[in-house]
């Protein structure tokens, strides 16, 4: 099994990349390391302090990979990464903070140039945003990766928004950004807390030969005739399944939204019709006016409304709307 947004997914998505005579560049806050070492790209001899990258030895010449920690310059340090992945397309061009909130520094530069910049001047951009993301007890500098904002401003296709709890789907969602016929940022969201989770698994037949990204994902132990339908997507999955368990609820289906936007109306759609008397919940742990509940709820009355003769809407369940992604006291 390969573990979540950790060495496993990652590196091997890097590592198949290098083989295929790709370069790989990732820059970001402490990357070397991993933010907090979910990663080890690069190692370091602890007596001597020589340093030791595994995937070198896979890329085609000493330029095709780097690995540096950039400041905590979020704007500069953005705006940087972005002209490069214009100017080398055929580069997977990444940039991580240390936690999602940091991209705020950079808003600018998303608003103006990485969102729009096709729209406005026909630039395609390729670069990937790794932004750590999750109510995980860090407080509101450290929680939330603004994932309304970016959804806020999808359309057209301009970019695609993925909350990743499958590493096989964080594996295909890096690959796909050097294997499609055109360029278009990726703003990746990922738990810190699926480090470490036990179920934050893939196996390695997932991302082997005839195998893709996969925007919903489905719930096998409840396929069809659910009494309710939870969809939700990231960390907060695992949490509702360790509840259903503990409950012993059989007859509640939990399906993933892995891809925020593009909205997957018609996987959603097919999934849906096998529960046709089920109540639809979206769940998300931020607060009503954040995450992607106002994102989704038009296109879920829409497919609802395609699927049942007397319409209907999904309901809300999750946190009241707040001023702050988290609180800092209490």
């Amino acid at each position: 099994a390969v573990g979540s947004a950790g060495p496993a997914a990652t590196d091997t998505s890097f590592a198949s990349l290098l083989e295929d005579g790709k370069a790989v560049r990732l820059t970001g806050q402490d990357s070397r390391r991993g933010t907090f070492s979910q990663r080890h790209a690069v190692v370091f001899d602890q007596r001597t302090g020589d340093e030791h990258t595994p995937l070198a030895g896979l890329a085609a010449s000493p330029d095709h990979l780097t690995f540096a920690d950039s400041p905590l310059t979020e704007e500069a340090c953005m705006a940087f990464e972005y002209g490069v992945s214009i100017t080398d397309p055929d580069a997977l061009i990444c940039w991580e903070a240390q936690f999602g909130d940091f991209a705020n520094g950079a808003q600018a530069v998303i608003d103006q140039f990485l969102v729009s910049g096709d729209d406005k001047w026909l630039r395609q951009s390729g670069l990937v945003l790794m932004l750590p993301h999750g109510l995980e007890g860090g407080g509101p500098e450290h929680s939330s990766a603004r994932p309304e904002r970016f959804l806020q401003m999808a359309a057209r296709n301009n970019m695609s928004v993925v909350s990743c709890g499958s590493p096989a789907n964080l594996f295909h969602a890096l690959r796909r950004q050097l294997l499609a016929p055109w360029r278009r940022p990726l703003i990746l969201f990922t738990a810190k807390s699926g480090l470490r989770h036990g179920e934050a698994v893939s196996k390695l037949s997932e991302m082997g030969a005839n195998t893709r990204f996969r925007p919903v994902i489905d719930d096998d132990a409840v396929a069809t005739e659910a009494r309710k339908v939870v969809l939700t997507s990231g960390k907060l999955y695992f949490e509702l399944a360790a509840a259903r368990r503990e409950r012993g609820i059989g007859d509640i289906a939990l399906v993933r939204i892995e891809e925020l936007y593009p909205v997957p109306d018609r996987a959603i759609a097919e999934i849906l019709k096998r529960h046709p008397k089920g109540e639809v919940v979206w769940a998300q742990e931020e607060p009503e006016n954040m995450g992607a509940w106002r994102h989704l709820d038009p296109h879920l009355a829409r497919i609802l409304g395609g699927l049942r003769d007397a319409g209907g809407r999904a309901t809300y369940v999750g946190r009241d709307a707040a001023p702050s992604p988290a609180v800092g006291w209490g």
